[in-house]
């Protein structure tokens, strides 16, 4: 299957973005942990690899799509791993989000294969995957995203599939959003705690500032979970930790100081810590009352 793609990684971002590439009619190879994921893509007119190293020999661009900086470099190098199959000329792209020192130091390996790989971090939740809507960050060398671009274009809108730089470039616009989502999220939950204490009525103050210069999807979709108390995961609480250590790590390195970002940190520890993984990471603002003064 000279044309095919390969995805790894078939979680709740995973499955409707693999899906997204069949419903293009893309020829699509998948594996992943868990049987029940790539049994409904097989079902939906995928071919099943048994290993990470079997979906590098059948097709000529891999798609990961993992937990961790960890799990990417298992897959990829690994026993059994992308690296054992991987083609001449073939790309990978890793729309996990991971460390950047990682991924640069991934994308050298595979360099020494004569293949390719780019970084391709996404944004938009589980709702972005399942409508093919996601902000896509990319880096890595820029032929290379532009011979790949339509098949990002199967997960992502057209408008949002950004080429930011090099290799790591995209892993570093991931934390970029990572932080800047935390502010955001941080300042809505402690205002609408504000409203709240004041008896003022929450909806109302969230949709008079929807209209004026506070609006933000951030106001509009997580102020309406803190509001309703609805926190079914789109983004679980415990990988947005993960994306905030990755964050905290990397501003340390470069020697940025970052101290909104570490009462984030705190906010997403505590709801982790209280039983909350699973949760939607809006949660993280229920945790304000629990912040020592």
């Amino acid at each position: 299957m000279n044309n095919a793609v390969g995805f790894i990684g078939l979680g709740v971002m995973g499955k409707p973005m693999a899906l997204n590439l069949v419903k293009h009619s893309q020829p699509l190879i998948v594996h992943s942990r868990s049987h029940g994921p790539v049994d409904d893509l097989v079902a939906a007119g995928a071919q099943r690899a048994s290993s990470p190293a079997e979906v590098a020999r059948l097709a000529h661009i891999v798609i990961t799509m993992l937990p961790d900086t960890s799990d990417v470099e298992r897959v990829l190098s690994g026993p059994n791993g992308v690296m054992a199959g991987l083609r001449s000329g073939a790309v990978v792209i890793d729309m996990s989000s991971i460390s950047p020192e990682a991924t640069r130091r991934l994308a050298v390996q595979i360099a020494e294969r004569s293949a390719s790989m780019i970084d391709a971090p996404v944004s938009g939740g589980e709702i972005g995957a399942k409508s093919g809507s996601l902000s896509i960050m990319v880096g890595g060398d820029r032929a290379v995203f532009e011979r790949v671009r339509p098949v990002l274009a199967c997960m992502g809108h057209s408008d949002r599939i950004v080429y930011i730089g090099p290799s790591g470039s995209g892993q570093i616009c991931k934390i970029c959003n990572q932080i800047a989502i935390g502010g955001a999220l941080a300042g809505v939950s402690e205002a609408l705690a504000v409203a709240g204490a004041a008896g003022v009525d929450g909806p109302r103050v969230r949709q008079a500032l929807l209209g004026g210069f506070a609006a933000s999807r951030v106001l509009e979709v997580h102020g309406e979970r803190l509001l309703t108390g609805n926190f079914a995961p789109g983004f679980r609480a415990k990988l947005y930790q993960k994306d905030l250590r990755i964050a905290a790590e990397t501003a340390s390195a470069l020697g940025v100081t970052v101290p909104t970002t570490e009462v984030v940190i705190r906010l997403t520890d505590a709801l982790v810590a209280s039983g909350g993984a699973d949760l939607d990471y809006a949660a993280l603002g229920t945790m304000l009352p629990r912040l020592e003064r």
